[in-house]
This record gives structure tokens, sequence and C-alpha cells, in this order.
């Protein structure tokens, strides 16, 4: 089990590189605005949003090479796309080439969210694979944290240039990143159904239990449960319909939370709530902050309430924080006020929907489509994340705050309707009794 635990912690830091990566740029918002001269839809699309469409093709189509050279090259070249990412950023000379390197950031992001998963359900045994999955989104939030708290220190540091050392200095943990995912075995799923690599994958097993009877007797369930006929191979067969719907839902209701335009604009929004510009970025520490907090509380309660029940409790905090905020936004209550309701959001996406979006997505699918069906339902996540950031920083000069928000708890009400409704429960089943429940055997 150490071994296990000690290669999902390694392939989970590809997390934290995505958090960094995403939220770096809250930092540097006002200053690249500032410096480039750019207008709103400008500014909008390519400077705060082009990471994010990156996201949408490196998710989309990071079902391919997950699938195809494996999950764990795929998770090197994350690593290296981060990297190039980080240093270009940091010493683009114009909008263009900057948008350039954040694109292929984001990219790397994306793909991270369909091979970090993945491989990490796959190694991980039906007790354990909620907490272990959990560490990717862990990984995400200290990488937010740690962004936030970056962006405080490095403020003022570079004088006109600070933004600079802001984006750049990420450079330093995907290096290390990529050194250490050399260290981790290929996934034993992927080498036994889709390299037909049965010794490998047996000889990894064993490396897991540390049991050659019960390595031999999980690699006979995963040899029982791959169908290798064309049908199969295609997650949208319609064999694989309930899985899509499920992901599809999830990923959107995720995003129409509202989550990452308070990440992204966090310090504007704060200021609009009645903080100094100075005291923004401070307080967004705080952000970070409670989402790190509150996501070791979905880690310790995924596998032992199960992800429905964190559903139910995220939801109705959702619907209560956001309602609040846009009551103390419409009636102009003091910032403090804005600031605990805000916070209260965050903590209700770290139970809920921060820690079981990732875990969810990789569990519903069977072995032969799950890249493809983490690609799916990633990639919806993205689509959203990317529109709802793109379109924030009009928003927020054309509508009252307080609409935005009353937007955002319409729609978690919808959410609570499709946790009770539609949701199943995956704790403590198979990938293989999974696959048993939610495939369709007459299509």
């Amino acid at each position: 089990m150490n071994k296990t635990w000690n290669w999902s912690l390694t392939v989970a830091l590809a997390g934290f590189l995505f958090g960094f990566d995403t939220v770096v740029i809250s930092g540097a918002n006002a200053p690249i605005k500032e410096l480039w001269q750019t207008s709103s839809w400008f500014h909008g699309v390519f400077i705060m949003s082009m990471a994010l469409w990156g996201t949408v093709l490196g998710s989309m189509g990071g079902g391919i090479p997950t699938k195809k050279l494996g999950r764990k090259k795929t998770l090197i070249w994350v690593g290296v796309l981060y990297l190039i990412s980080a240093i270009g950023s940091g010493i683009a000379p114009d909008p263009y080439s900057f948008s350039f390197f954040r694109f292929l950031g984001g990219v790397g992001v994306g793909a991270s969210t369909v091979a970090a998963p993945t491989y990490i359900s796959e190694i991980s045994s039906a007790a354990k694979r909620g907490r272990l999955v959990a560490l990717y989104q862990f990984n995400i939030v200290f990488g937010i944290l740690i962004a936030f708290i970056s962006n405080y220190l490095l403020n003022g540091v570079g004088g006109d240039n600070d933004w600079r050392w802001m984006l750049g200095v990420e450079a330093i943990p995907a290096a290390l990143y990529c050194l250490l995912i050399l260290g981790v075995p290929n996934s034993p799923r992927w080498l036994a159904v889709t390299k037909n690599d049965t010794v490998g994958a047996l000889q990894t097993l064993e490396l897991i239990h540390g049991d050659s009877a019960t390595a031999k007797a999980e690699l006979d369930a995963i040899v029982n449960h791959s169908d290798k006929s064309p049908n199969t191979q295609n997650v949208f067969s319609g064999k694989y319909n309930k899985s899509l719907l499920l992901a599809f839902l999830l990923a959107f209701f995720n995003q129409l939370s509202g989550i990452n335009f308070i990440l992204y604009y966090a310090p504007v929004i704060l200021e609009n709530a009645g903080f100094a510009s100075s005291d923004s970025l401070l307080s967004s520490i705080s952000i970070g902050g409670t989402n790190l907090i509150f996501t070791f509380v979905g880690l310790y309660l995924i596998d032992r309430m199960g992800r429905k029940s964190l559903m139910y409790i995220g939801s109705v905090g959702y619907i209560i924080s956001l309602a609040m905020v846009a009551y103390g936004f419409k009636t102009e209550a003091s910032a403090g006020f804005n600031l605990f309701f805000i916070l209260t959001f965050i903590a209700s996406h770290a139970v809920g929907q921060g820690a079981v979006i990732w875990v969810f997505i990789s569990e519903i699918f069977p072995n032969s489509v799950r890249a493809a069906g983490q690609a799916w339902g990633t990639g919806t996540h993205w689509v959203f994340a990317a529109l709802i950031t793109m379109l924030g920083e009009v928003v927020i000069e054309a509508f009252p705050g307080w609409t935005v928000f009353a937007f955002f708890a319409a729609f978690m009400v919808l959410q609570l309707m499709f946790t009770h409704f539609i949701m199943p429960e995956t704790k403590g089943v198979s990938l293989e009794e999974l696959q048993d429940q939610l495939t369709q055997k007459d299509a």
C-alpha cells in the first residue's frame, strides 16, 4: 500500500501544477491589462481564458495519448508543457506570445485531468480509491493556495515586472515533477487491456499487493471484464450512455457553481465587495486557505460517507452561500459579510464537487474506454470553465454583482436535484463491478 500511496501522490502532483498554473494569473491580471492596454474583450478572451482554451484541447484530446502512449508517458509530457509554459509566460514580450505560452500550459492542465485521475483510479483498491484519487484535488487546491501566497509575496518585488516572476516561478515545481514522474510504473489495467501485456500487469499488481495470489485474482478480474469487440472500444457506441450523461452533468454543474469565476477574479470580486485594492490579494489567500482546509475534510469523508453524501452537503452549502453573497452585494453589506459567505461557498465546493468530480468521473467508465470517458467529462468541465472565465471581465462590468451570484445559486438547486434523482453511489465498489452496473448490456 505504501507504493500505491507514493505513486498516487507523485502523479497527483500534476494537480499542484494545475492549481498553481490556472490561478496564478489572478495576481497578474491588473498589471498585464495596464501594461498592454487591452480591451475587456481581448483581455478576457486571450489573456485570462487562453489557458482554459488550451485546457479544453488538452482534456478533449487527452484521451488519445492516455490510451495510446499510456498514462505515464502522457503525464511526462504534461510536465514538459508546464515547464515550457512557465518560462515562456514569464518572458513573453507581447500579449500574443503570452497567450500562446498560457495556451500550452492549459493543454498540460487539460491532459493531466484525464491522465492523472485515470492512473490513480487504476492502481487503487475499491476501499481507498476515493481518497487516493482525491489527492489530485488536494494538490489542485494546495497549488491554488501557493499561487495566491506566491502572488502576494512577489507583489512589488520586480517593480513593473513582478507579474513575470509570479508566472515564471512555476518552472521550479514543473521541473521537479518531470523528474519524479519517471519513477512510477505503467498502469496495470492499461498494460492488460490496451497493450495485452498481462505479464507486465501482473508484475505491477504484485508490487501493489505484495501478494502473488491477490495480484493474480485481480488480473483475472480485469481480463474477464475486457471485451475487445470494436463496439466496446467506442465510448459513444450507445453502450455507455448512462456514464456519459453522469459525467456531463457532474462536470456541467461543477462550473455552473461559479467556482472558476470566483477563483480567477478573486481580487476584483473582493474589491467590489468592499476591500481596498491592497487588501484584495491578501484576502485571496483566505480563499486558498479555506479551500485547502475543507479539501482535507472531503478527503477524509469521501470513502467514509460516499460521493453522493458529499454532493448533498456541497449542494446545500452552495445554495445558501451564493444566495447570501447575492444578498450582500444587493444590499451593499459589509466587506466582512461578503467575504464570510464567499469562504462558505469555497468550503462547500471543497467538501462537495471539489472532492468528488475527479474521483467519480474516473470510476464510472470501463477499463477499455476510461481514457475517452475521462476526456469527455473533463472536456465538458473545461469548455464551461473557459466560457465562464472568458466572459468574466465583461460580466463584472456589465451586470450588478448580485445577479451573477443569484444565477449560480439557481443552478445549484438543479445540482441538488441531479444528486438526489440521478447520481449513483460508487463508494466501495470495484471498477469492474461498476462496469457491470452502468453498462447497457443490450446496446
